[in-house]
């Protein structure tokens, strides 16, 4: 966390070294303040499973960890935002999982970055609907690289709405 901060690094999400030693978010957090801290949570729905559990090592091992509960506990012993994917809306760009994000928006006191699914404008725009899924940023990647879509495409979709969106003035 030192070595990123001081690389010119505004925040350090962790994942897996969190899960497996979550004293380290109180001990960076103390360190380096809760704003520097993401909580990065990994979360899938396990079929029958009323949630979702929390996945490390890139999404490669399932815990036991409740992804509301996690994001509970991270919040408490520090983090300042949380990164919340999910695996299994992730690529699909059929939309963002907004019961997931709803979920963990409205358990914890901190911002929640959705991830996962975004495949338009209006799909960020229902991730942050504070009736949808009240989460406070929506990160998107492939469709921008792949251009499927502007920054200024989701800008007006925003606007349309009613959300809350910064514009840059000339």
């Amino acid at each position: 966390v030192r070595k990123l901060l001081r690389h010119g690094a505004d925040k350090v999400a962790i994942n897996t070294a969190a899960v497996r030693d979550p004293e380290l978010i109180r001990a960076a957090a103390g360190e380096f303040g809760s704003q520097a801290i993401v909580l990065a949570i990994d979360a899938r729905r396990e079929s029958g499973a009323r949630g979702w559990h929390v996945y490390i090592e890139g999404g490669r091992r399932p815990t036991e960890l409740d992804a509301v509960g996690w994001a509970e506990r991270g919040c408490s012993l520090g983090a300042g935002e949380v990164l919340l994917t999910s695996m299994d809306f992730d690529g699909t760009k059929d939309g963002y999982d907004l019961e997931l994000t709803r979920a963990v928006g409205d358990a914890v006191p901190v911002p929640v970055i959705a991830s996962g699914g975004a495949g338009t404008p209006a799909h960020m725009a229902e991730a942050v609907d504070p009736s949808l899924g009240n989460a406070d940023a929506a990160l998107a990647a492939s469709v921008f690289h792949y251009s499927d879509f502007s920054i200024d495409d989701v800008k007006n979709e925003f606007v349309a709405r009613g959300l809350p969106v910064r514009i840059a003035r000339s």
